[in-house]
């Protein structure tokens, strides 16, 4: 928790002397056991294969088309993230938070994937509507919203060894950092991501998919504050008070205080792993195109 009158606990605070070895060992254990049993059960179609069969029921429900797949593996994936997520305090009461994390990671990580996957390879289905990619500086504009938007839409990387189970979960009351523009980045991301790549690519099938998107992350807004005021109640609402959902309202309106070294507050190491992973995918979305093309999802 913060002192000097902040109610909201420091974002993406990092000190490298105090993580153990051990726990990032294990992490990375985690973390590759759990991406090969992904592969095996839920992406290789030579194998079990699972991911194959759940597109292809949901293709034969919708009748082939991409729109309506597209709108029902989001609807899925939020019913069972939101779902578990609200279930979370119960939940960790019969297992325990580390084996609910758990749990939670392997319901939402195949639902997630195949999301992903089947926008790369159905991404100029639909129906076109307009084209601006020959727009000079268009491409550019594209690249620096889709960025900028990453800074947003990951803020679980404030305690990454919590989302892994690593470290005991807990539900935080962030305030620093990118909360301090908007009390939800992850929505703000999203709408980000979801006009550059309207921008970018101007047929139906993608604003079908980013109105989706951007309802699902808008129905994120009541459920995550929601779930923060069952949690930290009073503290929560004058938390709420100091902070605002669209960007930069409650530091115009002179809620939240900015201090003149704010600038320190971003330059910790999880935004700057957020830097590195998204231009990693930047440059490996050949190879993310290629995987998606051999699911042929």
């Amino acid at each position: 928790p913060r002192g000097g009158g902040s109610l909201g606990e420091d974002s993406a605070a990092f000190s490298l002397e105090a993580q153990k070895r051990s726990s990032w060992t294990v992490f990375f254990s985690l973390l590759t056991v759990v991406l090969a049993g992904l592969y095996v059960v839920w992406i290789d179609p030579d194998q079990v294969g699972l991911g194959a069969q759940y597109v292809a029921s949901l293709e034969t429900t919708f009748a082939g088309h991409e729109e309506a797949v597209m709108l029902g593996l989001l609807l899925i994936f939020g019913a069972a993230h939101s779902g578990l997520a609200a279930l979370r305090p119960k939940g960790e009461k019969v297992i325990g938070k580390r084996a609910y994390r758990v749990g939670f990671a392997l319901v939402s990580l195949p639902l997630a994937a195949t999301t992903v996957f089947y926008f790369i390879n159905h991404r100029y289905a639909g129906t076109p509507l307009y084209n601006l990619q020959g727009v000079p500086g268009v491409h550019s504009l594209v690249w620096i919203i889709s960025f900028a938007s990453f800074l947003f839409l990951y803020p679980s990387t404030f305690n990454i060894l919590e989302v892994a189970a690593v470290d005991e979960p807990e539900l935080h009351l962030w305030e620093t950092g990118v909360i301090r523009i908007t009390r939800h980045p992850q929505m703000v991301g999203q709408l980000m991501w979801c006009f550059a790549h309207c921008l970018w690519i101007g047929n139906s099938f993608t604003i079908v998919t980013s109105l989706g998107l951007c309802a699902y992350h808008w129905f994120g807004c009541w459920h995550g504050d929601k779930r923060l005021r069952d949690k930290f109640g009073e503290d929560f609402d004058k938390l709420e008070r100091r902070t605002s959902v669209w960007p930069f309202a409650a530091i115009l309106d002179g809620r939240q205080e900015v201090p003149a070294d704010y600038w320190k507050e971003w330059a910790r190491g999880p935004y700057l792993a957020v830097v590195a992973v998204t231009l990693g995918a930047y440059l490996s979305h050949p190879l993310m195109q290629r995987a998606a093309y051999w699911l042929d999802w």
